[in-house]
């Protein structure tokens, strides 16, 4: 085997952490003897746990000595919830490390190559980079850019419409779609919507028909705090906590905020911005934001450029002129994302795509 085909084992266990490790990275490991043999295989299971080279290396034991290494991601070399991998590393004798990508978290950041280097392993690094940042979208945007990775997802009509007409709640989506769309509810750190969307359809913003391992953040984008007491996603607290970020004149709206909090709600005053919002969002380790509307939330963080990714689901139905159309008047069209993909569900098309060329 070559390689490329090690780095590719160690990316498929690498994806067995999905939905689970966050704030820490997907991380798969991948350990080879001398003579070419798969000794021990791991991959980071949960945020606290084992990192993924220690897995690989406990499961080779004496048979790494002499060894090659290949991880999806750079060895740490300091000390957090788990001690560091790289002297690890060295103590199973392995004398090659093979890695993807450096790690953008600066408590390491080359810091565990240049180590393994300085005691005499060889490093080589950028094999299947791009696939391993792209599992690691959430992850690298809260490190680089201190902010939720942000997918924009809507279900719209053949001809662009979100709804029948402003301010109707419209059920556009097949089964099928609707099922992909729990399934990455289940994975994501957090779902996000206006408050015209809570005021309107009084979504629950839970992930239904799935397991997911971890609670889901539901954060609410409200600058007058206008958000229901009686609301429904505030009765499902039991699947994770109930964000709502306002403005500082928001926040002061005492007796509103008292009813929400009563409730179970979390109130932040932000800026007013959407970016503001996001970087508080950054802040408390949330690495992943689904944002589901609706119109007017989509616009403002389209026209703040925080828009990562676009997930559309495309339904057969035409809704025409009178409809509410996805992102009106702004320049935008699904041929023109980065790294595009078409998939059939049912009846509908997922469209999707990166907004800015590519990962």
């Amino acid at each position: 085997m070559t390689d490329a085909l090690f780095m590719a084992r160690a990316l498929f266990h690498a994806a067995r952490g999905r939905g689970r490790t966050s704030p820490n990275p997907m991380v798969g490991a991948v350990v080879v003897s001398s003579e070419g043999v798969v000794v021990g295989q791991g991959f980071h299971a949960r945020a606290g746990d084992a990192h993924a080279e220690v897995r690989a290396l406990r499961a080779a034991g004496a048979r790494a000595r002499g060894g090659t290494l290949y991880c999806t991601l750079e060895p740490c070399s300091h000390h957090g919830r788990t001690g560091p991998c790289a002297p690890q590393v060295l103590d199973a004798g392995i004398t090659r490390v093979v890695a993807a990508v450096e790690d953008p978290n600066p408590l390491v950041r080359g810091q565990g190559f240049a180590w393994l280097r300085a005691h005499g392993v060889a490093v080589d690094v950028g094999l299947e980079r791009s696939a391993a940042v792209a599992l690691n979208e959430a992850f690298f945007s809260l490190m680089r850019r201190g902010r939720p990775f942000v997918v924009l997802k809507a279900a719209t009509s053949l001809d662009g419409r979100l709804a029948a007409a402003p301010g109707q709640r419209t059920r556009l989506t097949s089964d099928s779609a609707n099922r992909h769309a729990h399934r990455v509810r289940a994975e994501v750190d957090a779902i996000g919507v206006g408050v015209g969307t809570i005021l309107i359809d009084d979504p629950a913003l839970t992930a239904r028909g799935v397991y997911r391992a971890r609670p889901l953040t539901r954060v609410i984008f409200d600058r007058q705090l206008r958000t229901p007491p009686g609301s429904l996603v505030l009765s499902t607290r039991d699947a994770g906590p109930v964000i709502i970020l306002t403005s500082v004149a928001g926040a002061a709206r005492a007796d509103a905020r008292t009813a929400l909090e009563d409730r179970g709600a979390e109130i932040e005053a932000t800026d007013g911005t959407v970016r503001g919002g996001l970087e508080l969002l950054g802040r408390r380790h949330i690495g992943s934001l689904l944002l589901e509307g609706g119109a007017a939330m989509h616009a403002a963080a389209w026209d703040e450029r925080v828009v990562d990714f676009v997930r559309l689901y495309v339904t057969p139905h035409v809704l025409g002129a009178a409809g509410l159309p996805l992102l009106a008047d702004r320049r935008f069209s699904s041929a023109g994302l980065g790294e595009r993909r078409v998939t059939p569900l049912g009846s509908d098309v997922m469209m999707e795509g990166y907004v800015h060329g590519s990962h």
